[in-house]
C-alpha cells in the first residue's frame, strides 16, 4: 500500500488489512501484548521470549523503514515465557516525518486489530530533573501533547484522566522499587527544544522532554488498550545540559543503558 493509498483509507481498515497480513506471516492469530521499543531499549526483544517469526516493516501494509539510526525496521512476535503473545513493533513512524498522525498510530492500531490488550510504549528523552543522570529509566505517569495535533478525527471524545496504568506502574515498582515517574511533554521536532521551551515545558508540570509516545498513547486508549509508559534519560535538557545536545549522545546512551534497561523491561513484561 503507498502512502497515497494509506491516506485515502479509513485507518481501522488499514489497520485491519495490516494486522491480517501479521497473522497470516506469523501464524499467530492474536497477539497479547504490543511493545514499541524506542532509544535504548531494542534489546528488550530478546529477553522477553523466543521470536517466532521477523517481518520487515515495509512488507507490513501501510507500514514504512525507521527513518531514525538507531531504530530497529522489524516487526516481530515473541512467545512469552509466561505463553503470551507479544507483538514488538520496532518500525515507529515519528510526527516530524511529515507522514501524517495517521501514520504515526498505525502501528498502535494495527496492534490493536491483530488482538493485544495491552500496549507498552518506550523513548529515549530529555530530562528536566537534574538528578536523573543519563540512563535512568522513568516511569510516565502523566504527558502534555505539545504538537498541536491528535490521532481521533471527528467528535471523538476519549477519557485521558487515567490514560498511563497505575496498575501496571505498580506492577514495575514491585521489580524495581527504585523507579522513579513523571510528565512526558512531547514535542513535534526533529530539532532539539530550545532552553526556554525546556523552561516553558518545565513550568507547565513536564519532567521529560521528546518527540513520541503522547500520540501513541492517546490512540491506545482509543482503542480499548491499557497503557504503559516508561522512558529512558538519554541527556539534560537543553539548558540543563552543560554541553551541546546531539543524536550521537542519544545513541550512546541508549547503548550504554540497553542491557539494564532491557532486563528491567522483560521482567515487567512477565508480570502482566
Amino acid at each position: 500500500m503507498s502512502n497515497t493509498e494509506f491516506l485515502n483509507t479509513d485507518p481501522f481498515d488499514a489497520a485491519r488489512a495490516a494486522a491480517d497480513y501479521i497473522a497470516e506471516e506469523t501464524g499467530v492469530d492474536s497477539h497479547d501484548v504490543a511493545l514499541v521499543l524506542g532509544s535504548g531499549w531494542a534489546e528488550a526483544a530478546e529477553l522477553i521470549g523466543e521470536t517466532t517469526a521477523t517481518l520487515s516493516a515495509d512488507e507490513v501494509p501501510g507500514f514504512s523503514p525507521p527513518a531514525v539510526e538507531g531504530h530497529v525496521g522489524t516487526i516481530r512476535s515473541v512467545l512469552t515465557r509466561e505463553g503470551k503473545r507479544a507483538l514488538v513493533l520496532g518500525a515507529r513512524t515519528h510526527y516530524y516525518e511529515g507522514k501524517g498522525v495517521r501514520a504515526v498510530v498505525h502501528g498502535v492500531r494495527t496492534a490493536a486489530a491483530a488482538g493485544c490488550k495491552t500496549f507498552v510504549v518506550t523513548n529515549g528523552c530529555g530530562g528536566l530533573n537534574e538528578s536523573w543522570a543519563p540512563g535512568t529509566p522513568v516511569l510516565i505517569k502523566d504527558h502534555i501533547n505539545l504538537t498541536a495535533a491528535s490521532p481521533l478525527e471527528g467528535a471523538t471524545f476519549v477519557d485521558l484522566t487515567d490514560l498511563y496504568s497505575a496498575r501496571i506502574r505498580k506492577l514495575a515498582r514491585d521489580v524495581d522499587p527504585s523507579l522513579d515517574e513523571g510528565v512526558y511533554a512531547q514535542f513535534t521536532g526533529p530539532h532539539y527544544e530550545t532552553p526556554a521551551e525546556v523552561q516553558y515545558a518545565k513550568r507547565i508540570g513536564a519532567d521529560l522532554v521528546g518527540m513520541s509516545t503522547a500520540l501513541e498513547a492517546i490512540a491506545a486508549r482509543h482503542a480499548g488498550m491499557e497503557v504503559f509508559g516508561i522512558s529512558l534519560v538519554t541527556n539534560l535538557a537543553a539548558g540543563i545540559s552543560p554541553v551541546p545536545l546531539s543524536h550521537e549522545e542519544v545513541l550512546e546512551a541508549g547503548h550504554a543503558a540497553g542491557p539494564r534497561i532491557s532486563r528491567l523491561l522483560a521482567d515487567i513484561i512477565a508480570k502482566l
